[in-house]
């Protein structure tokens, strides 16, 4: 496909809002995966520095 100008790479042959939506969907979905990710891995670290301790002591 040619595209003319910045306008007519946007609009896709009239398919723009559909691929640029789906590119933002997915950028939002792997950011949100990111941002789950670091949050299970502080709670787990938490988690596992309490039972560290608890063993520790007794």
């Amino acid at each position: 496909m040619k595209w003319e100008s910045l306008s007519d790479f946007f609009a896709m042959g009239g398919y723009g809002l559909y691929v640029w939506g789906s590119y933002l969907v997915a950028m939002i979905c792997v950011i949100g995966e990111v941002v789950l990710i670091r949050g299970r891995k502080r709670t787990l670290y938490k988690h596992l520095g309490q039972s560290r301790r608890s063993i520790l002591r007794g």
